[in-house]
């Protein structure tokens, strides 16, 4: 099949076009380099299979013309990050909704006949229930997750009006080589490896007893390959690792000197995915447990010296808004 895949050169993107040409997929992928990295395709670059378009999903015009002759999409373009969809929410409705709403359009102009959406399980807020099943009501606690959750809805909508065949996949705590590290204050794995790399102290948030459903992003790439090829049609499911692991635990495995920062508010002390129903409907199963699968990123770890370097005093600026605006505590 002719598969398109916005946000290709990112992260999750990239590992997933490597493993749709692993299974003799054409891919087409649609990117804007503002989070993606040309290097993160270097592998395929040459692959007589593979094909690149520096397009932006906020422009419709461009958009549309990437989409022609695809069977398939799969949507993971779209920004990430707390304190920025704090800061500046247009930025992030402009990306995660309107420009889902022109993947969705051009995708249904063009005759594609299945879309799979990466969703967020941010948008379970703090959730009441452990593990968290797909049934547990949406309370997103930032615009980004609030953006993520309202794209999720319209391709859900689209499916169900215009006989799109829709699935939505809602990760929980991806992390692996090749996990962004410009921009914002972040995720735990890039500040953690960044130190680390550098011989700072690791800046552990609160007591470190929180704990994060990790899902390696090798998983996860094969859950959206999986989810393209099935025949499921109007689902969401849940993407997690079967366990959920403390700070502690990691901080345990990466070695070093700790110092501590304030707990955060609106951040659940818990992430942990009830992942029965993708078991049942599409037999993914996780393969890459937490001890491996931070061995293999401390393996690279020389590949984060350059990394943003964070300390207790800039995450403190950092996160000034997220205490501003945000409030609630959670327990697991």
């Amino acid at each position: 099949m002719r598969i398109l895949v916005t946000g290709g050169a990112g992260f999750i993107g990239s590992y997933v076009v490597e493993q749709l040409l692993a299974k003799d997929h054409a891919v087409r992928v649609v990117d804007n380099l503002e989070g993606g990295r040309l290097d993160n395709l270097r592998a395929v670059a040459e692959h007589p299979q593979f094909e690149f378009h520096q397009t932006d999903i906020r422009d419709a015009d461009s958009l549309g013309r990437a989409f022609a002759g695809v069977d398939w999409v799969i949507h993971l373009a779209g920004i990430a990050d707390i304190v920025p969809s704090i800061e500046q929410p247009r930025d992030y409705f402009a990306t995660n909704v309107q420009g889902t709403l022109n993947v969705i359009e051009a995708a249904r102009q063009a005759g594609v006949k299945r879309i799979v959406y990466a969703a967020s399980s941010s948008c379970y807020g703090i959730p009441d229930e452990y593990p968290t099943p797909e049934t547990s009501p949406a309370r997103p606690e930032y615009p980004y997750a609030l953006t993520k959750y309202l794209g999720e809805q319209l391709v859900g909508h689209w499916g169900r009006v215009y006989g799109l065949e829709t699935v939505s996949l809602r990760l929980f705590n991806v992390y692996g080589p090749r996990v962004r590290t410009n921009g914002a204050y972040g995720a735990v794995f890039g500040v953690f490896l960044a130190q680390k790399a550098n011989g700072r102290p690791l800046t552990v948030v609160g007591d470190g007893t929180q704990s994060r459903d990790f899902t390696y992003v090798e998983d996860v790439a094969r859950a959206f390959v999986m989810a393209v090829e099935s025949d499921l049609a109007g689902e969401i499911l849940n993407v997690g690792s079967g366990g959920h692991y403390s700070i502690n635990r990691l901080v345990e495995l990466i070695g070093g000197e700790v110092v501590h920062v304030p707990k955060r508010p609106g951040e659940p002390d818990c992430t942990f995915a009830d992942t029965r129903l993708i078991r049942e409907r599409l037999g993914w199963e996780p393969a890459i447990d937490f001890d491996d699968g931070v061995a293999r990123m401390l393996a690279s770890i020389d590949d984060w010296q350059d990394a943003p370097l964070w300390d207790p005093d800039s995450i403190q600026d950092a996160t000034r808004s997220w205490f501003r605006f945000l409030g609630g505590e959670s327990a697991c």
